[in-house]
């Protein structure tokens, strides 16, 4: 199916959703201590993928569907191991095909084997056998963060301690905090050391009060970008003070982005944005370069290769390398100019940012995969049609 956008000024007043990162890391500690973790009425596919397996481990399920959730995958498949529970992790979309191998390299020598396809680069089913023991754990930090915070939220289950060592720099160090900050509300300490972190172990998650968790700076993202293209949205809910790494993005507009000429942005840590990033930019006086992101290869598309495809869908110039994407800025009175179809790529981040630019097109825009928000932001284009957007 296609969605036609009309292209028309928003204006108005949002609630950003709860953040996505935060909620996945409370759902497992709340259920780890007994305690209560508030999660929207409407929740978002990944949430409830972290919702369903978390009772599915409850109940003892053999099969635990992760949907296309990485972070559930990543998060949960720590936490059967460390409980020794003999569970098949299940998925759909691309998240088969996404790294599971430096995880099964870090448990091999903890008495936990994870058993895959044996084709290459194909990952689930996953089964997890055994259970972890207390150890060293060497995982590299420039693959995925959700490795180290998977293993930090189960390690200190374990009846003694444990290390777990960082065999490259850590990337997207921001959604390692939250995962700190989460465990730090349910009682439980983590130590840093010169490598990597030190876990206790025997450790108990508690709950003392309530997990409520802050708006998601990720998905006010797309209504900053949508204000600093020319529409006028109000964002209710935002933080204003955050571990949050994408929270840098409104600063990152107001200082980076001001002013002509080339700009460098070192997006390792900030991947989730880069696509509202680089929507952004075509609407600077000059050339940025958004770089160290050749993880996005790996994400619900080859999100470097389709945020390309979007920008060119509105005819911007925009070239990539490996791991940059770079976009020749024309200005901000630059009228986008539709040019064929805009693949969302089954991809939710760059649907709404499609939607966003789509304010600023000179005549329909039409959008595939708008379904594709389900993943993170259920209600988007609701509150997109509430702001005097208009879709058919």
């Amino acid at each position: 199916m296609s969605l036609h956008i009309l292209p028309t000024k928003l204006s108005g007043t949002v609630i950003v959703p709860p953040s996505k990162s935060l909620l996945h890391r409370g759902l497992i500690c709340s259920a780890l201590s007994g305690g209560q973790c508030f999660v929207p009425k409407n929740p978002s596919d990944d949430i409830k993928a972290t919702q369903r397996c978390l009772l599915g481990l409850a109940k003892g399920e053999p099969l635990l569907d992760c949907g296309e959730s990485g972070t559930t995958l990543r998060l949960m498949v720590p936490l059967a191991a460390a409980l020794g529970l003999p569970i098949c992790f299940g998925g759909s979309g691309r998240l088969p095909t996404r790294p599971m191998s430096e995880l099964a390299e870090a448990f091999k020598d903890n008495g936990v084997e994870l058993v895959m396809p044996g084709a290459e680069g194909v990952y689930l089913p996953l089964l997890v056998k055994g259970k972890l023991k207390p150890g060293t754990y060497k995982i590299p930090g420039n693959v995925s963060s959700q490795y180290i915070s998977g293993l930090l939220l189960a390690l200190p289950l374990l009846s003694g301690p444990s290390d777990i060592v960082l065999t490259t720099p850590l990337e997207s160090a921001s959604y390692v905090e939250l995962t700190l900050d989460v465990m730090r509300h349910f009682g439980v300490e983590v130590e840093r050391t010169e490598t990597g972190f030190h876990i206790a172990g025997s450790s108990r998650y508690t709950a003392t009060a309530p997990f409520i968790t802050e708006a998601d700076c990720s998905q006010a993202a797309f209504w900053q970008l949508a204000n600093y293209i020319g529409n006028e949205i109000t964002i209710s809910n935002l933080p204003r003070n955050t571990n949050q790494g994408d929270g840098v993005f409104a600063a990152i507009l107001e200082q980076a982005y001001r002013g002509e000429g080339d700009r460098h942005i070192d997006a390792r840590d900030i991947p989730d944005i880069v696509p509202v990033l680089a929507a952004a930019a075509v609407f600077r006086n000059g050339d940025t370069y958004l770089e160290n992101i050749g993880r996005l290869r790996l994400k619900e598309s080859d999100r470097i290769e389709s945020t390309l495809a979007m920008l060119r869908a509105f005819s911007v110039e925009v070239d990539c390398t490996d791991d940059s994407i770079i976009v020749y800025g024309s200005g901000m009175n630059t009228t986008l100019t539709p040019c064929g179809k805009v693949d969302g790529a089954k991809d939710h981040r760059i649907v709404m940012t499609a939607a966003i630019l789509a304010t600023r097109a000179a005549n329909e825009v039409v959008l595939t995969d708008e379904f594709a928000v389900n993943k993170s932001y259920p209600n988007f284009f609701e509150d997109y049609v509430a702001f005097g957007g208009i879709l058919q």
